[in-house]
């Protein structure tokens, strides 16, 4: 059987965590930011973890991370 290819979109937007999560960016950052409060832009800076029920899915998208 071949080798199994990494979802390379995947990829840049994800990060394996020591315990085996997957960190995430948040959405909602990249423009139409005037209308924003600065509190709910500062908080999409921070980042954000996969959620359980996707999780399964997502590592399906990167077998070697």
């Amino acid at each position: 059987m071949p080798k199994m290819k990494t979802h390379r979109g995947a990829a840049k937007r994800f990060k394996l965590t020591g315990s085996g999560k997957l960190k995430r960016a948040k959405a909602f950052k990249s423009h139409i930011l005037t209308k924003k409060s600065s509190k709910r832009k500062r908080n999409l800076r921070k980042s954000a973890y996969v959620s359980c029920t996707q999780e399964k899915a997502m590592k399906k998208l990167l077998p070697y991370l």
